[in-house]
């Protein structure tokens, strides 16, 4: 899977491409069908916020997250939270549509 990370007024250090990676882990681990992932890193000076918003490519859908924290590592947290419950959500559908058409040919 390729993995992109870039930043909005904030520079991407090697510590926060390795959090990435290290959760993006977790992803692959559930579903092994994703073909990319592009996380935009973003501070927000007026609200004293950090954004982590993700778009996942997956076989036949394209998934997308965003999350909001004081901490950048809170937020990355919660980013991959979110695309993983996603992930799961269209995986039981597709398993789910995949019994459906295998029982209608029965």
């Amino acid at each position: 899977m390729q993995t992109q990370v870039s930043g909005h007024q904030i520079e991407i250090t090697s510590a926060l491409r390795d959090y990435v990676d290290a959760r993006r882990e977790r992803l692959v681990r559930r579903f092994d069908n994703l073909t990319s992932l592009n996380v935009v890193l973003e501070v927000e000076k007026n609200r004293l916020a950090n954004r982590a918003e993700g778009t996942l490519a997956a076989a036949g859908t394209v998934l997308h997250a965003n999350a909001v924290d004081q901490d950048m590592y809170a937020a990355i947290d919660a980013l991959f939270d979110k695309l993983d419950a996603q992930v799961r959500k269209h995986k039981d559908k597709k398993a789910t549509h995949d019994r459906d058409d295998i029982r209608n040919m029965a």
